[in-house]
């Protein structure tokens, strides 16, 4: 096929344009050529700081993984936290519906099996106490948020000590109230049906008159510290709320599983 007439002079012409176009390109700063001021195509692969802007972005992530790892609780502090929660809150509900019903309502089996269960539970959640104590002593808790003001960060520790006593203090009272009962001897206590469940020996070798009397003092104990725990609980859970939803701070997520 011949030549098309003046195709040399056309390739000239396209060619001139061509280079004139690539060096308005080339000498054009990055931005008016929407690009950013990081082509990894035109870094010379022996330059040291080829990789400045990816590892830079690395270990920015990197950092914001750690610390966000670190503002949370373990998955066993937090499987702690909410075993022993719910197991309180479930102990709370069986011991007001077993106090609300009118008499007569349980037969005497059902009205054993109600109790049993809440001292069942009060041993559980003193022994998961313990484990928590435990492990908050060998793991240290995520510091508060560094915005919150002093004497909050004040309350959250008093709140947190003032419930570790009163979830102590609470199955303790009930277990020292249980032994002293006069009946206790002849009534033992089963742990959810499996096996038996020791009392205080020491108590239920006292004489009957002041079994008695330690009864009715532990069992008031025992009630005060269930109100006790029941404001203080009021308040820990306000306090959160009001850091997630008007302080605006994610003091939830450190505890969420």
């Amino acid at each position: 096929m011949g030549a098309l007439p003046g195709g040399g002079i056309a390739r000239n012409r396209m060619s001139a344009r061509y280079e004139r176009s690539f060096e308005r390109l080339r000498t054009r700063p990055p931005a008016a050529r929407g690009g950013n001021n990081f082509d990894a195509r035109r870094v010379n692969p022996t330059d040291p700081l080829r990789h400045v802007h990816v590892k830079t972005s690395l270990s920015a992530d990197s950092r914001l993984d750690s610390a966000g790892a670190s503002s949370k609780y373990t998955r066993v502090a937090v499987l702690l936290h909410w075993s022993i929660a719910l197991l309180i809150l479930g102990n709370v509900a069986l011991g007001l519906s077993a106090a609300l019903l009118p008499d007569g309502t349980l037969s005497d089996n059902a009205i054993r099996f109600v109790i049993d269960t809440h001292k069942s539970i009060g041993i559980t959640v003193l022994g998961l106490a313990i484990l928590r104590v435990l492990w908050r002593l060998t793991h240290r808790p995520p510091p508060l948020p560094a915005e919150f003001p002093t004497w909050e960060k004040v309350a959250a520790h008093a709140a947190h000590i003032a419930l570790y006593v009163l979830i102590f203090a609470m199955p303790l009272s009930g277990w020292l109230h249980d032994s002293a009962w006069v009946a206790a001897a002849s009534h033992p206590m089963y742990l959810f049906g499996l096996f038996e469940w020791p009392r205080i020996g020491f108590i239920m070798n006292l004489d009957p008159a002041t079994k008695n009397q330690l009864h009715e003092q532990f069992g008031a104990l025992h009630t005060a510290c269930s109100y006790a725990l029941y404001g203080v609980l009021a308040l820990h859970i306000a306090g959160a709320l009001k850091h997630q939803w008007i302080d605006r701070h994610s003091v939830l997520r450190r505890m969420m599983p």
